[in-house]
């Protein structure tokens, strides 16, 4: 079974992008996979969408809704996606997984505009465990944020 079929036997997905200074920051999401891809939305201005701005670069990991992870990270290349067809996808994906939960959601997000600043992001590439930490490198957990510190 391939990473991406793994993972989305699960409801939510940690997704981890990272700063500028290489820390990760964890989110728990909605996604859905369409073949070796998955697709998330978020709200247009949050910080995932910034931070994918900057790097591609980003983990995942099955958890609850909320953030507990499931199961190891892997390693994944993200982007924000415009155009329709790979939004359209995304749509269809996340309708057949979450059915009459992802219509309320809409049906609020149109009646108070979010739907139109609304970000759709791919998740291609995911694969392989997180790489291991070098000896003598401390990582600390603080809320959703891990930080590296030699």
């Amino acid at each position: 079974m391939s990473d991406v079929a793994a993972l989305d036997r699960h409801r939510y997905v940690s997704l981890a992008t990272f700063r500028r200074d290489g820390t990760a920051v964890a989110t728990p999401v909605w996604f859905a996979a369409d073949g070796e891809r998955l697709y998330v939305f978020t709200a247009g201005d949050s910080g995932k969408v910034k931070r994918l701005r900057n790097t591609p670069r980003a983990r995942v990991a099955p958890c609850d809704a909320r953030g507990r992870l499931e199961g190891g990270w892997c390693e994944a290349t993200a982007h924000v996606v415009t155009d329709q067809p790979a939004i359209q996808r995304g749509w269809t994906a996340l309708r057949a997984k979450y059915g009459w939960q992802l219509r309320l959601l809409d049906v609020g997000a149109r009646l108070t505009g979010r739907i139109r600043r609304r970000a759709w992001i791919e998740i291609n590439d995911v694969g392989g465990p997180v790489s291991r930490v070098a000896p003598g490198v401390l990582l600390t957990f603080t809320g959703s944020v891990l930080r590296r510190t030699a």
